[in-house]
């Protein structure tokens, strides 16, 4: 039996861009569906005391270089963010909103912010270029702002980050193949050859 290839994702995190960009042609290639799983991963750093590479200079650095080299074999483009780190709390929100309610609009939503992120560069902790960059990807700010603000969608959020937890996630990009954990966006091919 074929797995699917469970993809745990925040649209904060660099290394879950790169992922992003490659994960549909894993899965034309090895004939897989992917199960994208939206989780906050702030939650999941204070929950398992991990953090962002980039808090420590050198390794910071060295990271951003190595997400430039990838890019650039992936042949996909990527700028560091300005304004990394990023409060993704609304915008996971929206994310996962959008899969509950909209499942259809959810991939091209996480499309628009990962670019106004990663390529584009834009300042996303700012509310009013959030809406800009939303209405520009034929996205109504309003609504995603009432759904970020959903009660229920935020306790799917909490409920979607703990099962994260739960399974052993500690960071972003987190793939599932069956029961085998896969993390980072260098283990691509640990995740395909596992598909295959």
């Amino acid at each position: 039996m074929k797995h699917a290839l469970e993809f745990y994702f925040d649209v904060g995190s660099p290394a879950a861009y790169l992922a992003w960009t490659q994960v549909p042609r894993i899965a034309r290639e090895t004939g897989t569906e992917v199960e994208y799983r939206p989780f906050l991963l702030g939650g999941v750093f204070q929950a398992t005391g991990n953090r962002s590479p980039m808090e420590v200079p050198a390794k910071g650095q060295y990271m951003v270089d190595d997400l430039q080299r990838f890019a650039r074999r992936y042949g996909v483009p990527f700028a560091h963010s300005p304004h990394f780190p990023i409060n993704t709390l609304a915008l996971m929100r929206m994310a996962l909103g959008l899969q509950l309610r909209d499942p259809h609009r959810m991939v091209p939503f996480v499309d628009a912010v990962y670019r106004a992120i990663w390529v584009d560069g834009r300042n996303m902790n700012d509310p009013g270029t959030v809406a800009a960059a939303l209405q520009a990807a034929d996205f109504d700010p309003e609504k995603l702002l009432a759904l970020a603000s959903d009660p229920a969608v935020k306790d799917d959020l909490k409920a979607a980050t703990q099962e994260a937890v739960q399974r052993g996630v500690f960071g972003a990009p987190t793939f599932f193949v069956g029961q085998e954990m896969f993390w980072g966006q260098d283990r691509l091919d640990f995740v395909k050859e596992a598909l295959s």
